[in-house]
């Protein structure tokens, strides 16, 4: 079934889903900086709003276009900025 999520007091909520035999969150973010981190290989599209991305081992902020998708690996830590209220779709391989 379906389960609810809330991170960084309350400005990350998601809503967490089986997509087909993956497992996939669909979320919005408040205007922020959040670190996350992974324990599986995640897909994520940014669906609306405005967002930058850090990857491991980058020094430079990427901006995200709206129904770009980018691949963070398993087991790191990444950081996004939210510079306008963001809808994402995140996949879990």
């Amino acid at each position: 079934m379906f389960a609810v999520n809330e991170y960084f007091d309350g400005k990350v909520k998601s809503l967490a889903f089986k997509a087909g035999d993956d497992k996939a969150t669909v979320g919005v973010m408040a205007v922020g900086e959040y670190e996350f981190g992974t324990n599986c290989v995640e897909h994520m599209t940014l669906v609306s709003g405005e967002m930058s991305v850090m990857l491991p081992g980058k020094t430079q902020w990427r901006e995200i276009a709206v129904s770009e998708m980018f691949v963070v690996e398993a087991d790191v830590t990444f950081k996004v900025k939210i510079d306008a209220e963001s809808a994402y779709l995140c996949l879990y391989k």
